[in-house]
């Protein structure tokens, strides 16, 4: 009993320590000028609807892109579309789901880390199934409003998120 254990613990060693097949991953992420595009597409998708908006893209580790204050818009607005988007690209899920598990589960503990909001009006922006940012609005009248904008925003990049 006590070989096979040794030699299953050298095993384990000799495959941690063989780098035969190690490689670096390969991954798309979003450009400065692609996040810009995303960003004035949802803020003036929200201006022509009479919205004062704040947007933020974010990119696959949830660091801010780019970041608008659009005239007028509330102070707040900046940080609300911060944490929109941030909660999308950290669940990989439209923030409206978010507000979903919530009413399901007022308990919801994710409710409770930094950054993360409950408040519709952000989603991931992905290729294929891999999510690599995600953009957030504040300022509209209700989320779903919000949400219109940033869907806006990816649609316009839509043909090279492939």
């Amino acid at each position: 009993m006590q070989a096979y254990r040794l030699a299953g613990a050298g095993a384990l060693a000799a495959a941690i320590a063989a780098p035969a097949n190690a490689q670096l991953l390969e991954r798309k992420d979003l450009s400065a000028a692609m996040a810009l595009t995303i960003a004035t597409t949802a803020a003036e998708t929200c201006k022509t609807n009479g919205y004062r908006v704040s947007v933020t893209v974010v990119g696959r580790t949830g660091e801010v892109l780019v970041q608008l204050r659009g005239d007028n818009a509330s102070p707040h607005t900046i940080e609300n579309s911060f944490r929109k988007a941030y909660t999308s690209r950290t669940f990989r899920v439209p923030t409206g789901e978010i507000v979903k598990r919530l009413k399901d589960n007022p308990q919801l503990a994710l409710i409770h880390l930094s950054n993360v909001i409950a408040a519709q009006g952000a989603l991931p922006i992905k290729v294929g199934e891999d999510v690599i940012g995600a953009v957030g609005v504040s300022g509209a009248p209700g989320g779903d409003k919000d949400e219109v904008c940033s869907q806006a925003g990816i649609d316009k990049v839509a043909a090279m998120l492939k």
